[in-house]
């Protein structure tokens, strides 16, 4: 299907935004679905979020229910401050026939009760006609039904009898240790299939993704995408990014940091659409630097996104004010983006639509990640971070920002990156910063190794961080020893 039949078909909302971008802005109408995971995985809350989608716009809907209750799914939606207006409920038992059924002595009792099941849920979608439905779930149908063959049989009547009335469908497919996977009994015939994805790490929180791993005639963004279920909201995917959806920067622009000096070092300043790693040990001026050029975007008019890993707000703004770069009226007048993070409670897939959505709505040139060592350390799988932060950085360079990455080094002299991956090539310019002691005093040097844009300074110069403010001048080495 081409781009043109694509926009020509009707598509309805997920009733989940992050989940419609990746199924490029809905689920196909008038088709069955399968969202497949583990108990707890989150299928029950997005159901309910499809559901109320249809209600939002005035459609019929049915929860058509046979391994939960009425109250439980009030439950559920009651956690996030929802209800279930609108929602017609259908609470159906695979066991109801049992007692009737123990009698019988022509028809084996998983057939009646097979049969009876599914006459229900037909008379309950013939009476109220609806537009959108979820069954809940396949597990126990799969239970009841003698083989795989008969369980296939009935998902193809099925689909036909929804098809035949327009009906866009959700069927909720439980994976248990218990049972193997059941894809080559469900994925083919279903339209789409969409996989909930838990799991625990060693450390911190369950980690959730989502996956659409089959969809007719639609190029979804493929792969795992990181997501959340989160009171109120219930569950929230951030898709991953892709670098190319950012519009290209026409003509780059110099970005000065206000200090003559180190602008010098740059050639003149540092190209926007490029990534500068800062890179030193504890007290050489690493977030210094990057608050130095934050503080001259501002006052230039532009917007700043300043994202915090392992400093507090307040002690942001206490320490840029003890180098005379007042930044509060610019937070509260909202110029300045300033988040901080607890590193365990944040994935990759969030902060980067977090970072991209800023850059977006309020058009931010310079983006500040402090400390890049601190993100990458709170997460398990590391190499995985560092390529979704490639993305993330690809993407911010065609938008045209300076994104600016704080790297710690460990020990007083800084010997070995705080990190056992290699970051080195994510860089465009690498701004190296150093400390030694002489006579008693404490100095730091300022040095840009590399820089892919045009020429920089290769020379060593002294750092200067005081009350007064920042400055650069040439370095006098130390004497021999």
């Amino acid at each position: 299907m081409n781009v043109a039949e694509r926009k020509k078909q009707t598509v309805v909302s997920s009733g989940i935004s992050g989940l419609d971008e990746i199924l490029r802005g809905g689920l196909p109408a008038s088709n069955l679905y399968i969202v497949q995971g583990a108990p707890g995985s989150g299928k029950t809350t997005a159901a309910l979020q499809f559901l109320r989608a249809g209600v939002a716009l005035g459609e019929p809907c049915i929860y058509v229910s046979l391994s939960q209750t009425r109250a439980e799914l009030e439950a559920i939606a009651l956690s996030h401050g929802w209800t279930l207006d609108g929602i017609r409920v259908e609470e159906l038992s695979a066991s109801d026939s049992i007692n009737r059924a123990a009698d019988q002595t022509i028809f084996q009792t998983t057939e009646l009760r097979l049969d009876e099941t599914r006459k229900a849920i037909e008379s309950a979608i013939e009476e109220h006609k609806p537009s959108r439905l979820v069954y809940d779930s396949l597990l126990e149908i799969r239970l009841i039904t003698a083989d795989s063959p008969r369980f296939r049989r009935e998902l193809i009547a099925f689909k036909a009898f929804l098809a035949q009335r327009n009906i866009v469908a959700l069927l909720l497919d439980t994976q248990t240790s218990e049972t193997d996977r059941t894809g080559e009994e469900v994925d083919g015939i279903a339209h789409g299939v969409i996989r909930l994805d838990k799991s625990l790490e060693e450390y911190g929180g369950v980690r959730r993704r989502i996956e659409v791993s089959k969809m007719r005639g639609v190029p979804v963004a493929d792969g795992y995408h990181d997501m959340a279920i989160r009171e109120g909201e219930g569950v929230v995917v951030f898709p991953r990014i892709v670098p190319g959806a950012a519009a290209r920067t026409v003509k780059p622009q110099l970005i000065k940091s206000g200090v003559d000096t180190l602008d010098e070092m740059f050639g003149g300043g540092q190209e926007s659409g490029t990534t500068t790693l800062v890179i030193g040990q504890a007290g050489t001026g690493k977030s210094t630097m990057a608050s130095l050029y934050a503080t001259a975007a501002l006052k230039r008019g532009e917007s700043v996104g300043l994202f915090l890993f392992e400093e507090r707000i307040e002690t942001f703004f206490r320490r840029s004010e003890g180098l005379g770069m007042a930044l509060r009226q610019f937070h509260e007048d909202g110029q300045l983006i300033l988040r901080d993070f607890n590193p365990n409670e944040i994935s990759p897939g969030e902060f980067g639509q977090i970072v991209q959505q800023s850059v977006n709505s309020e058009k931010v040139k310079v983006v500040v990640i402090d400390s890049f060592t601190g993100y990458l350390n709170s997460l398990p799988h590391r190499e995985k971070a560092v390529r979704d932060i490639q993305s993330l950085l690809k993407y911010l360079a065609r938008a045209g920002v300076l994104t600016i990455l704080i790297v710690a080094q460990h020990g007083l002299l800084g010997q070995g990156v705080g990190i056992d991956v290699d970051v080195s090539f994510l860089g465009d310019t690498v701004l190296l910063l150093r400390i030694a002691e002489h006579e008693g005093r404490l100095r730091r040097s300022i040095t840009v190794v590399k820089k892919r844009h045009g020429p920089h300074d290769l020379d060593v110069r002294e750092l200067f961080i005081q009350s007064s403010g920042v400055s650069v001048i040439a370095y006098n080495p130390l004497p021999e020893v």
